[in-house]
């Protein structure tokens, strides 16, 4: 008898990951295949991407999957999403995209947002009257230039033709799934996104009145759905492109925010795991709806239903390693390219450039010898919202070398993690035992470090780099009845490895830290007269 098997997509910030699960007591990955695609910057802040390299990615890494597992579509139980979050895809009638999807990291409606949430009497610097009414229906505020809901206002004001032919507002997963199966709907985290979205206990709509505040047309809003949900199945069309079988399930999925969680196994009230991939976050599942307005925290609404994830975000965390393997490692590991075949060829001893670039630097010392770095590349959310801070090298000497450096950049990124994770915890008790997941989290050393600065356990989970898709899995899998109850989820995977913390180590980086902390405070004005 032919095992069972779910097909799931991982629709990342620069490429979309596809994996293939064997469902038995635990899931087992089999098979996955990766494209990239790119994403344009521009220098207004402008961040957009093509939904149609999605499109196209999927029917790429889909026929690589077939050809390499050798199983048959038949086999294939259901279909499922985890994706970038925040996007704003605008599409007409028939679906058909009307202009380049906005990311979640487009941050040119500056003034739209001003006109939307800033002027008039203010608390937190934020406009009362909206301000209480989303806290009191949505449980959050859509309180940075990011938000998507300021991306469609920018088209509303700057693309008016555009918008003329709106039919539906969707995120990027769920452009996705009206592709495979012609219809509307949008996933609840998704929808809390927008901060449209009434999570009062008993509610779960389309807030009507938060519609009328913003000026937000609520027809353009689709039906809204549990993560589980089954959608449809595959339409002719979708599964001939795909190259799967007519009909196969498709269910709603969740965004990266709430299903990278659950893949990690983090899924009962309390438990908290932390994210660095592109970007990165600190989660904390819980029932209650909380926010601090001043640290940028907030209860989102998570893939299961009556739960929320206290969630905080860092903007920019793998996206800065990839920045000091570009522009500050790079020309140093070139020089042992030729002789030590580092990542090619049969002699080849790293996998990547990236474990390379780590293994440099795991004999520097803690703490950088007080050289410290800030992670903001591309601005920043959480504990402060500010698009124009940037990075900072603090306290080079002479002496500094390059491996410290890197060194500082890595400290620097946990730096971060741990800011919000102390601010998290003041609001919401957080875990003693974390889970860390992500393409950082394939690195042993950074999970030491990360457990040396924050004081915690640190657990890692079987294919740390696929714990979206693994999340997406696991939805499936509840949604068709494999597994009963929801909390069952943890069961099905399972932990590779645990660090704990070095005494010694978190001396050192405590000293740090507390500089750390204060770096934003005193640039801030530089930032913004040099970032304009």
């Amino acid at each position: 008898m032919e095992s069972e098997y779910i097909l799931t997509y991982d629709i990342g910030t620069t490429g979309v990951k596809t994996c293939l699960f064997r469902m038995s007591e635990a899931l087992e990955l089999v098979q996955s295949a990766t494209r990239e695609y790119t994403i344009q910057l521009f220098e207004n802040g402008g961040a957009e991407q093509n939904p149609e390299d999605w499109w196209f990615s999927m029917k790429e890494t889909t026929a690589q999957i077939l050809s390499q597992s050798k199983i048959s579509p038949e086999s294939i139980q259901g279909i499922s999403f985890c994706s970038q979050m925040q996007g704003l895809v605008l599409v007409d009638s028939n679906f058909q995209v009307l202009r380049p999807a906005m990311s979640y990291m487009d941050q040119r409606a500056t003034e739209e947002m001003k006109a939307g949430i800033v002027h008039g009497f203010k608390i937190e610097g934020i406009n009362a009257i909206k301000l209480l009414l989303s806290l009191w229906i949505t449980g959050a505020v859509a309180a940075s230039v990011k938000d998507p809901i300021w991306k469609y206002k920018w088209v509303q004001k700057n693309e008016p033709e555009v918008f003329a032919k709106v039919k539906w507002w969707f995120d990027v997963k769920e452009f996705l799934i009206a592709r495979c199966t012609n219809q509307a709907v949008m996933t609840r985290d998704s929808a809390f996104a927008t901060f449209l979205y009434n999570s009062r206990v008993g509610k779960g709509n389309w807030s009507g009145l938060l519609c009328k505040l913003f000026g937000v047309r609520l027809d353009h809003l689709p039906k809204i759905i549990n993560s589980s949900d089954r959608v449809g199945g595959l339409t002719k069309e979708a599964a001939e492109y795909l190259g799967l079988r007519e009909n196969i399930a498709v269910f709603g999925g969740g965004g990266d925010a709430s299903l990278i969680g659950v893949g990690a196994g983090a899924v009962s009230e309390g438990d908290t795991h932390i994210y660095a991939g592109t970007s990165g976050w600190i989660s904390t599942v819980t029932k209650k709806r909380t926010v601090d307005i001043g640290a940028r925290i907030a209860s989102i609404v998570g893939a299961r239903e009556g739960y929320y994830n206290y969630f905080g975000e860092q903007e920019t965390s793998g996206k800065c390693l990839q920045w000091v393997k570009d522009h500050l490692a790079l020309d140093e590991i070139d020089l042992y390219l030729e002789k030590k075949k580092i990542t090619d060829g049969p002699d080849a001893v790293y996998e990547s450039l990236f474990e390379f670039m780590f293994d440099s630097i795991k004999d520097t010392d803690p703490g950088s010898h007080g050289v410290i770095f800030t992670p903001w590349l591309h601005g920043n959310r959480c504990p402060f919202e500010d698009p124009k801070a940037r990075g900072i090298f603090f306290n080079i000497s002479l002496n500094t070398g390059k491996r410290t450096l890197i060194r500082a950049v890595v400290e620097g990124i946990l730096f971060h993690k741990r800011w919000i994770l102390e601010l998290s915890n003041s609001k919401m008790h957080t875990s003693h035992t974390i889970r860390f997941v992500g393409g950082v989290a394939r690195s042993a050393f950074i999970c030491q470090l990360l457990a040396d600065i924050t004081g915690k356990t640190i657990e890692r989970v079987v294919h740390p780099e696929n714990v979206g898709a693994m999340g997406a899995a696991a939805i499936v899998a509840f949604g068709i009845g494999k597994i009963q109850k929801y909390e069952e989820i943890k069961s099905m995977i399972p932990i590779l490895d645990r660090w704990i913390p070095d005494a010694d180590h978190k001396k050192i980086y405590d000293r740090n830290f507390k500089v750390f902390k204060n770096l934003y405070k005193s640039n801030q004005k530089n930032f913004a007269n040099l970032n304009r």
